[in-house]
């Protein structure tokens, strides 16, 4: 879609002011994933103030993205990572609880009283999926972004009804392209958050144009913690 290149013509509506002060590499990281989660938690999950979210790949992009919203909407967030490193960068980005991923249930369990997370956001999917049900309170909502876990789960939908439980899809893209407008709502919304700081997109591994294969590859062996970046172009020097 045009991501890797010097040059790209978007659609208007996809262009959004930077706030002064923001710098370039900080605003390439703020609008697929902080967009995405805004939708995802306000509009799908319909986060409430007081509320606790348990967020799957904390210490990635999506994921820091997800703490820093809930965290700012006034929910509790319970971060999972796969190590020590990203559990850092997912308490960095708001995050006020940390569990590893093998047994988060038990943990999530632990750290809830018995009772559950109200909300679940899982980019992941595969076999933590099951889990996930499993750790949502009364009337509690899972929200699916993806299978960067490379397995697409099934629900055995009877187990929702056991405490009123809903899965719902959360594909921005979708319905940025049928609901003109709603986008640039959203970068409004967003705005006052960045400019007081809340929002602060943590920034993992910065590659060169002709790095971009390493890149790729950092991501799909999910070892990114924070956002990873490609400069198109290298900074100049100042005269």
């Amino acid at each position: 879609i045009g991501g890797f290149a010097e040059a790209v013509a978007v659609d208007a509506d996809m262009v959004f002011p930077l706030p002064d002060g923001v710098p370039f590499e900080k605003g390439a990281a703020l609008p697929l994933n902080y967009l995405t989660m805004h939708f995802a938690l306000l509009r799908r999950a319909g986060l409430k103030r007081g509320e606790t979210v348990l967020v799957h790949g904390a210490g990635g992009g999506v994921g820091t993205a997800a703490c820093q919203l809930a965290a700012a909407h006034g929910a509790r967030v319970i971060a999972v990572v796969s190590t020590p490193n990203k559990g850092e960068v997912a308490r960095a980005a708001g995050a006020h609880e940390i569990v590893p991923v093998d047994g988060f249930r038990d943990g999530v369990r632990r750290l809830t009283g018995g009772q559950g997370v109200d909300v679940v956001v899982d980019p992941v999917g595969g076999n933590r999926f099951t889990d996930s049900l499993r750790s949502l309170a009364r009337e509690g909502r899972l929200v699916i972004l993806g299978f960067t876990g490379r397995e697409i789960p099934t629900v055995k939908v009877n187990r929702l009804l056991l405490t009123n439980t809903t899965v719902m899809g959360a594909a921005s893209k979708e319905f940025w392209q049928t609901k003109p407008g709603y986008v640039g709502q959203q970068w409004r919304d967003l705005l006052p958050l960045v400019q007081a700081g809340v929002i602060d997109p943590p920034i993992g591994s910065v590659f060169a144009l002709a790095q971009t294969a390493a890149a790729i590859r950092e991501m799909d062996q999910r070892r990114a913690a924070g956002r990873v970046l490609v400069r198109i172009r290298e900074p100049t020097a100042s005269r």
